[in-house]
């Protein structure tokens, strides 16, 4: 059950060089960015040689497990699989991307900021891999510190209102996630995540942790309607706290339920499928038109990024219905492509905030009336926003396509109206998009501080090029991705399918 250190070293590796970032402290600016970019690069070519020895299929892979507080059988316990590899690698690519992001942009206390994203991506990669509960728990709870501050300092004129609701919203939530897994471990005499996973539960008691699971991934993914802190949370954060909310902490909801909701509860996640579907498909319709109501570029990017976060949601619980019906496939496919949906959104709107920022940090706002005809004056950057703008309305070709096509096909087979209302975000998504790109990207130069811009420099062209690489790859081959997952989301349908009937 032991194969080596490097899980450890890429969640320590991040938080030990943030700790270094900060000791620097303002003494050297430059000695500060050049820490932390290689200290992000250095974690990036970690995750890409766990990427490389993984075998897609194997179950728990990479496992560390040493005695942590032995009197209550907590253990500092890693692994990795099909579900939680690849956001491990998301997460130290997005990390990556935002300190080169910020390299001249951030002036006020720079070491800090670098220091923050270092300490979160080591905190955020333990989430991902967390094989014992309350090691979950505490890599979960203690993401919020530095994106507390991150909003907190380096925010907008309400930083300390969207600081404040981040908070509370995403801390009461959790809560109650602790209270079941202390009931789960008293079932199952251990904090093991998968120990949980094989326990025979009444359905009163799966119902009851199926709903303190929902309260804390519903809002971290979030789902209507407790989605208010994010769009609140986008618009005063700074950009590189955008990139990372969007691409990677909105991602941790989402993988909450595959790894706690579907296999540990299988019997009430059936019952309470509809809730969620639900749900899901109020955010993919009713979120997507508020997004096009938004004069600010930053919250109508976080109204999208809720709708699409729910075409997830919905191909995670629409496999109930695929299931009872007999209709493998299907299931098999909805959830691939909820999964894909992930991937292809943190890309996604990794880019388009980082488009924003570009924007905001030549002329200081979001507000899309203040923009118009910069393809005249930022032509490499208006191809980079148009391609962005519609891989996030679905257009084929692009990672955005793929999950959530696959998502509506496997749905079709399940009902065809849960097909048919969430086709329409194609539309509500195409609407937005095109709306933004006309307003902001073409026609006449609006005014004279548009017709000053300067196009893309070489440290922005580079990330935002790597990211549309990124973004057509996985819309162009998108079995290189799903190659890895699925064999493990066979896995976890044979699993939920095979939960026994006196549990449910």
């Amino acid at each position: 059950m032991f194969d080596g250190w490097l899980l450890s070293q890429i969640i320590w590796l991040p938080i030990l060089g943030g700790a270094a970032v900060l000791a620097i402290g303002e003494r050297s600016v430059t000695a500060v960015r050049w820490t932390a970019a290689g200290v992000a690069g250095a974690a990036f070519a970690l995750s890409l040689a766990l990427w490389a020895g993984f075998e897609p299929g194997a179950g728990m892979q990479f496992v560390e497990r040493l005695a942590w507080v032995p009197t209550f059988d907590i253990h500092y316990h890693l692994g990795v699989d099909g579900i939680s590899m690849p956001l491990v690698v998301l997460t130290a690519f997005a990390t990556l991307l935002v300190v080169v992001a910020g390299w001249r942009t951030i002036t006020y206390r720079p070491a800090q900021y670098m220091g923050a994203f270092l300490i979160m991506e080591g905190i955020m990669i333990g989430v991902f891999a967390a094989l014992d509960a309350i090691l979950f728990y505490v890599f979960w709870e203690a993401m919020l510190v530095p994106m507390f501050l991150l909003i907190g300092i380096w925010g907008g004129a309400n930083r300390v209102y969207a600081t404040i609701k981040f908070f509370l919203y995403t801390f009461l939530g959790s809560v109650l996630m602790l209270l079941a897994f202390l009931y789960l471990r008293m079932q199952a005499g251990s904090f093991g995540i998968l120990d949980f996973q094989g326990l025979e539960l009444a359905a009163g008691a799966q119902t009851l942790i199926f709903l303190a699971f929902l309260a804390a991934f519903a809002v971290k993914v979030p789902m209507w309607p407790v989605h208010t802190w994010l769009p609140d949370a986008h618009t005063e954060a700074p950009t590189g706290g955008s990139v990372i909310l969007a691409a990677i902490t909105l991602k941790m909801g989402a993988y909450g339920f595959l790894r706690f909701a579907l296999p540990i509860v299988p019997g009430a996640s059936q019952d309470l499928a509809w809730l969620v579907i639900a749900l899901s498909l109020i955010a993919i319709v009713y979120i997507g038109m508020v997004a096009m109501a938004q004069e600010d570029m930053k919250r109508l990017i976080a109204y999208s990024s809720i709708a699409h976060m729910g075409f997830a949601t919905l191909g995670f619980f629409v496999i109930f219905q695929m299931a009872a019906a007999g209709v493998g496939d299907g299931a098999l496919m909805a959830l691939t492509g909820g999964y894909v949906q992930l991937i292809s959104h943190g890309f996604i709107s990794a880019a388009l905030f980082l488009c924003v920022g570009v924007l905001y940090d030549r002329l200081h706002t979001r507000r899309i009336a203040d923009y118009g005809g910069v393809a005249n004056r930022m032509p490499v950057f208006a191809t980079l926003f148009v391609l962005f703008a519609m891989a996030n309305a679905g257009l084929p070709g692009t990672s955005g396509f793929v999950g959530e096509f696959l998502v509506i096909l496997g749905s079709y087979q399940a009902s065809f109206w849960y097909a048919a209302i969430a086709g329409l975000t194609l539309i509500v998504g195409a609407a937005y998009s095109l709306w933004l790109v006309k307003r902001v990207v073409f026609g006449p130069v609006a005014n004279e501080r548009v017709d000053g811009l300067q196009d893309l420099e070489g440290r922005e062209l580079g990330t935002l090029g790597v990211l549309a690489a990124a973004v057509i790859g996985l819309g162009l081959y998108p079995a290189a991705l799903i190659s890895v997952v699925e064999p493990t989301l066979v896995a976890l349908l044979e699993e939920v399918s095979a939960a026994p009937t006196a549990a449910r």
